[in-house]
C-alpha cells in the first residue's frame, strides 16, 4: 500500500459537503473550534451574499476569514479587488488551491485585529493598496466572519477613518439581533446602539446551523450594514461615543443614575448627576437600555 498522500480533490464551484471533507482528508486539516471556524457548504447562501454586495470592478473587498477560499473566488470574480485575511496558516494551501491564480486577490495570513479595540495595520495597508493599484473607487467588507471576532471587527471599522459602502456579513443570530435591536428588548445593548448610530442595518437572511460544516449550535444571520454619513456626522467623535456606550453599559442592571455616579473612569457627584439629567429630561431611574439612540448621543455630549 502506498504512503503517498491522496492528491486534492480538483477545487469545485460547489463548496459541498462531500467537496469540503475530501479536501480536508487531502490535506490532513479539521476545523478549529478556538478559531471560529464554521464553513459555508450551501451554494445559494454564497451566491446570496454576493448578490447583497453588489459588486462590480470599482469595490475593493476585504474579506476576513478566508477559510478554504469558496467565498473568496466568487469575490474576486466581480469585484476589482479582494484583500482575504485568514489566521489559521493551515488552510494557506487550501485556499490557494481553490482560488487559484488571480491577479486581483491578495492573501494576508494573520489576525485582523491587532488587539480587541484596534485593527490590524497590515491588513489595512493591503487593503488600501490593492484598492489603488486596481483603480477602485469604493470599499466593501464581505466575509463569513469567525464568530470570535465579529462584533469587535465590525465595530471598529465603523469607527475607522476607511469610508466603507456597506458591509455584508455572516454573524451569529444572537448578534444580528443585537445590531437591530430596538430599546427596552432584551437584544439592545451598547453594540445595539452603535451600530444603528452610525449606520443602517438589515437582516437579509436567517441561516441554519445546517448549512455549515462543522455544524453550529446557534443559528446565524446575513447581516447589511450600510455606514450613513449623516447619522456618523450628528455622533461627532465615534471613538469617544463608542467609549461612552461601553461605559454606560458595564453594569446594565443599574439604573441610570447609579451607573452615571459609580462610572468606571471615576466616580460622579449624586446632585450633579441629577443636575444634568433634569436638565436633559431623562428620568433616572429608567435603565439604560430603555433610551433612544438620540437620549445616548445627548447624554454622551452631557457626560462623555
Amino acid at each position: 500500500m502506498s504512503d503517498t498522500p491522496p492528491s486534492p480533490p480538483v477545487p469545485s464551484p460547489r463548496q459541498t459537503l462531500s467537496y469540503l471533507t475530501r479536501l480536508f482528508e487531502a490535506y490532513g486539516l479539521e476545523a478549529k473550534s478556538k478559531l471560529g471556524q464554521n464553513f459555508l457548504i450551501d451554494l445559494n447562501l454564497l451566491e446570496l451574499i454576493v448578490r447583497t454586495a453588489e459588486l462590480d470592478k470599482t469595490d475593493a473587498v476585504l474579506e476576513v476569514g478566508t477559510g478554504t477560499g469558496s467565498l473568496t473566488a466568487k469575490l474576486a470574480d466581480a469585484a476589482g479587488a479582494v484583500v482575504t485575511v485568514e489566521i489559521d496558516r493551515t488552510l494557506q494551501p487550501v485556499a490557494k488551491e481553490v482560488v487559484g491564480e488571480r491577479p486581483n486577490v491578495r492573501f494576508v495570513f494573520g489576525d485582523a485585529l491587532a488587539k480587541k479595540n484596534e485593527l490590524n495595520p497590515d491588513m489595512l495597508t493591503a487593503w488600501d493598496e490593492a484598492a489603488a493599484a486596481a483603480g477602485c473607487a469604493r470599499r466593501k467588507l464581505v466575509a463569513n466572519l469567525p464568530y470570535v471576532i465579529a462584533t469587535p471587527l465590525i465595530s471598529n471599522l465603523l469607527i475607522a477613518g476607511t469610508a466603507l459602502e456597506r458591509m455584508v456579513v455572516m454573524v451569529q443570530w444572537e448578534i444580528a439581533e443585537r445590531m437591530r435591536a430596538q430599546p427596552s428588548t432584551k437584544d439592545y445593548n451598547a453594540l445595539s446602539v452603535l451600530v444603528q448610530s452610525v449606520a443602517d442595518v438589515e437582516v437579509v437572511r436567517k441561516v441554519g446551523p445546517s448549512n455549515f460544516h462543522p455544524r453550529p449550535k446557534v443559528d446565524s444571520a446575513i447581516v447589511l450594514i450600510k455606514p450613513n454619513a449623516e447619522k456618523r456626522a450628528k455622533v461627532g467623535d465615534v471613538t469617544k461615543f463608542r467609549t461612552f456606550l461601553r461605559d454606560l453599559y458595564v453594569h446594565r442592571r443599574k439604573n441610570l443614575r447609579q451607573a452615571l455616579v459609580g462610572w468606571p473612569s471615576g466616580r460622579r457627584e449624586k446632585a450633579d448627576v441629577d443636575a444634568k439629567l433634569a436638565e436633559l429630561g431623562i428620568d433616572g431611574t429608567v435603565r439604560s437600555e430603555a433610551l433612544d439612540l438620540e437620549q445616548h448621543l445627548r447624554l454622551s455630549a452631557a457626560f462623555g
